[in-house]
This record gives structure tokens, C-alpha cells and sequence, in this order.
């Protein structure tokens, strides 16, 4: 399978698996300013170099693109357009809720259905909010799978112009987990290049987008967490850094969200077509694209997919850099693309 999908910084859950590397030092200059916060159930870590005072305001700015990416996709906010859509409204959809679901319609397609932003039913399924002790049968997953499947989704638009979405079955719903906080990255980097500014890095939950340089001159450089069970705190144990500009970077993984039940881990990543949670050896993919919305949803197909099958894909599509850890007979490897840039962290 070869992805050619066209959506550009310039034009346009999973995990938050790594941490920024931030650098102290100063370079010639105006100062670099560091914005952070929370948002989207996460935190953010924007750090730009101003050109000139206009760019005071941003802090301003980063609460309005927030809210505006949250008034389309929350499912926190209970009158945002995917909420509404998802209790069976029809609302009128702006064009950030366009964006996400041409993507994931599109990643659907492409990845042969095992990318899914109608999945959630599954996810709530097992466990991942369901009652302890409650058995899942291959009759409640058949059950659930009958309302699962962007192929059941048809974007349309009436005769304004106005864009909906028709359902093949009343009980679909979205959650563009998967994608939301690449996205959000993406939104704020076209609004920091429209304002002039081309050295940043914009980091939204463990996703990350950087341009230009970092204070010292030189590419960013993104720490990427060890995979590994009780590492539970981003930056605590660091397994390597990857030198970044001008692309998107984005980490999933098993390792923080799973229960054990009867002997069994049960990890938050689903298989949607076979509607059960992964169990292959790989224990994440940190995944570097032309943008972060990108990053994201190849960072989710990968961890679906499992080592030997992820390796395969991203030698058909070199445009991709990646790596992914695995578990070896109880030793943590890696293996990464030849084009990535890899630093031990030190």
C-alpha cells in the first residue's frame, strides 16, 4: 500500500509518548519566548522567536485556536459539532471537522479499514470505561462492529453549499482522537507562518510540529520516552533524541494505557476489523511525517499493524521516517529508517 495523501503544513491516542528537549542557551537575536498551558485533557509547549511585536499577542491568539478546535471536536464540550453529531444531530460542519474526517476517511481507505475514527464503540467495549469483570463475547464484538466503519459516512453538501455527514446507521459515531492534536499542531503552525515567524516548535500532548531553528541554531531535538511498563511520566526515562524542522512528530503507544485481566494485557489499541485489542511485539512507533496530522494517524495505523507488517509499509512509502521499539524475548530493540535522525540521549 503506497500513501500519497496531499494535506501540507503550508496548505492545511493516542499517546503522548515523548518530551521536548529544551534548550536554554541564547543566539543572536530576539529572545525566544516559551508559551504553556493545557488544553485538550493535555498540556502544550509552544516556543517561537518573535519578529517583531506584533507577535506579543500570541498567548491571546493560542486560547482563541484552542477553543475553536474544541468547539468542532471535543468530546468534553457537549455542544461542539462532533458531541452533537454524535448523539444523532446533523449539524452544519465548519471546515476544521471537514479536515479531520477527510483524513480519517481517507486513512480508512488506505490502511484497509484497520484505521478507523468510528472505532470508539469498540474501545468502550474493552474496557477502556467498561465494568470491571464484565466478559467480552464475539457476540457483543459482532454486535458493536455492525455500527463501525467509515464506509457507513458520506460527506454531502446541500444545495448552499453547507457540508453534512450522512449516516448509513443512526448509531455511527466519530472521535478523532487519533489525529485532533496533530491537527491542532498543524492549526497553530499555518497561523505562526502567517504571522511571519518560521523558527518554532509547537508541542500539543506529546505531538509536536517544529520549524527553522531552536535558540541555538540548530534543528530541535525531541526526546522520545522509553516504551516501557510504570514509565509513566513524559521525560522521566529517555530512550533516544531525534534532531526535527520543518516536519511533524508524533509517538504511540501500549505502554500507558492497558489493564490486566486474568493474566492478560489488554492494550488500548484495536484491531477494528477484528474488534479486539492488538497483541504483537511492537511497544511503540514514533513516526516523523511532512506534518504532524499525518505523524499522528500513521503513529496509530503502525501500532494496529505490529512490527514486521509497519517495517514493510514504511519501506514502500520512504517519504516517512520512523522508529519503532519492540520487545524481543523480553529485550527492548528498535529498529528506525535509515533517514532518521537519531541522537542517544545524553
Amino acid at each position: 500500500m503506497s500513501l500519497r495523501y496531499s494535506y501540507s503544513i503550508t496548505a492545511h491516542i493516542c499517546t503522548l509518548c515523548l518530551s521536548l528537549l529544551l534548550i536554554c542557551s541564547c543566539s543572536s537575536g530576539r529572545e525566544y519566548v516559551q508559551q504553556t498551558g493545557f488544553a485538550q485533557g493535555s498540556t502544550y509547549n509552544i516556543i517561537y522567536q518573535p519578529v517583531n511585536d506584533s507577535t506579543s499577542n500570541i498567548e491571546t491568539l493560542l486560547e482563541r485556536w484552542f477553543a475553536e478546535i474544541d468547539n468542532s471536536l471535543s468530546g468534553y464540550n457537549e455542544e461542539s459539532l462532533i458531541s452533537r453529531f454524535n448523539r444523532g444531530e446533523n449539524p452544519v460542519l465548519d471546515s476544521i471537522f471537514i479536515d479531520n474526517f477527510n483524513i480519517s476517511k481517507e486513512m480508512y481507505n488506505l490502511s484497509g479499514g484497520l484505521f478507523d475514527a468510528s472505532a470508539g464503540p469498540l474501545f468502550s467495549l474493552w474496557g477502556f470505561g467498561f465494568k470491571e469483570g464484565r466478559e467480552v463475547t464475539r457476540e457483543m464484538i459482532d454486535s458493536v462492529k455492525a455500527f463501525v466503519g467509515m464506509n457507513l459516512l458520506t460527506l454531502v453538501r446541500d444545495s448552499l453549499g453547507n457540508a453534512r455527514i450522512a449516516k448509513a446507521d443512526p448509531r455511527v459515531e466519530l472521535n478523532f482522537n487519533a489525529v485532533a492534536q496533530g491537527y491542532t499542531c498543524d492549526y497553530i503552525a499555518r497561523r505562526l507562518y502567517s504571522m511571519g515567524l518560521s523558527n518554532f516548535l509547537i508541542e500539543v500532548g506529546g505531538e509536536v510540529f517544529c520549524s527553522g531553528v531552536n535558540r541555538r541554531g540548530k534543528e530541535w531535538r525531541i526526546g522520545v520516552d522509553s516504551p516501557v511498563d510504570g514509565n509513566n511520566i513524559p521525560g522521566e526515562d529517555m530512550t533516544c533524541a531525534i534532531l526535527l524542522s520543518g516536519k511533524g512528530l508524533v509517538t504511540s503507544g501500549n505502554y500507558r494505557k492497558f489493564y490486566i485481566k486474568d493474566g492478560r494485557k489488554f492494550s488500548h489499541t484495536i484491531d477494528p476489523l477484528k474488534g479486539e485489542p492488538v497483541s504483537h511485539s511492537l511497544l511503540s512507533a514514533t513516526i516523523v511525517a511532512e506534518n504532524a496530522t499525518m505523524a499522528d494517524a500513521l503513529a496509530t495505523y503502525c501500532m494496529v499493524l505490529g512490527l514486521e507488517k509497519s517495517q514493510a509499509f514504511l519501506k514502500e512509502n520512504p517519504q516517512y521516517e520512523a522508529l519503532l521499539i519492540y520487545d524481543n524475548n523480553g529485550a527492548t530493540e528498535s529498529w528506525s529508517t535509515s533517514g532518521l535522525k537519531v541522537e542517544d540521549f545524553r
